[in-house]
């Protein structure tokens, strides 16, 4: 099966649209604690994950230990839930060949966020590697992503919206991230591409609201994953830890869930 096919049999198996984010602070860890709070995170949270996303940073700012740390994680992750690689890699050439090998060939993800900015051919080498999924930036959840990506063009769209055009036209395999924060853009690129796979940070400690991701983005399985990240990972403190990340991400599982009926 592709990326997307497994997503979409994870997300109907588990009755959910969870992605679990898994970056660990640096203010709050020490590296060598690191990948046995992932393993309890994961431990705890799998049945509510329909996927995972460990951003790379939040290793690579550990040094080599943080990239055993991370290889300790992806270990420790059920086979049947999918990985994305939040790495956002954005080059040409063989630079792009050289990331895509990394993240595909070495890491073993099974998807991974990219840039899009300089064109198709700084994506081509990661949509080449066939199932694979590759999430293009197209609106993102940070406040001054409007600078650049709400600029509007010749063609009277807006710079995302050619973004959300472009990139899905490129493969199948290539879907969108687009940010919960801004679910006008989000409802706007649903309906530019409505069979596209979109992937939705940006609810919980950034504010999005998960009855309006669903209302502007649908719930269909394999073509929307919502990702948490601080608000699982970080949801308690102390020795009930996992528990807490446990519950948070049950919560957003269920207030997706409650929100797919209201749909038109």
């Amino acid at each position: 099966m592709t990326y997307f096919e497994r997503l979409a049999a994870r997300s109907k198996a588990a009755g959910t649209l969870v992605c679990v984010g898994l970056d660990p602070d640096f203010r709050r860890h020490s590296v060598e604690d690191v990948a046995a709070y992932n393993r309890a995170i994961i431990a705890a949270t799998a049945p509510f994950a329909a996927c995972y996303k460990p951003n790379i940073a939040f290793y690579e700012q550990f040094g080599i230990p943080g990239l055993r740390a991370l290889e300790a994680t992806l270990a420790a992750i059920p086979g049947d839930i999918p990985v994305i690689g939040d790495v956002k890699r954005g080059d040409m050439g063989n630079t792009a060949e050289a990331y895509a090998r990394a993240m595909f060939e070495q890491w073993g993800f099974d998807a991974v966020t990219v840039a899009g900015y300089q064109g198709l051919d700084s994506v081509a080498p990661f949509l080449a590697y066939e199932g694979r999924g590759v999430y293009v930036l197209c609106r993102t959840s940070n406040p001054s992503s409007r600078e650049f990506q709400e600029l509007r063009l010749e063609s009277g769209r807006m710079l995302f919206e050619e973004v959300a055009l472009v990139a899905t036209s490129w493969s199948p395999n290539a879907g969108l991230v687009v940010g919960a924060t801004a679910p006008d853009e989000l409802r706007r690129v649903r309906a530019l591409v409505p069979q596209a796979s979109l992937l939705v940070p940006g609810v919980g400690a950034q504010g999005g609201r998960p009855e309006e991701v669903i209302a502007a983005a649908g719930a269909e399985a394999g073509r929307i994953v919502v990702n948490a990240s601080r608000s699982i990972y970080y949801a308690g403190d102390g020795p009930n830890f996992a528990e807490a990340a446990a519950a948070a991400a049950r919560l957003l599982r269920d207030q997706l869930a409650a929100a797919a009926p209201a749909l038109a």
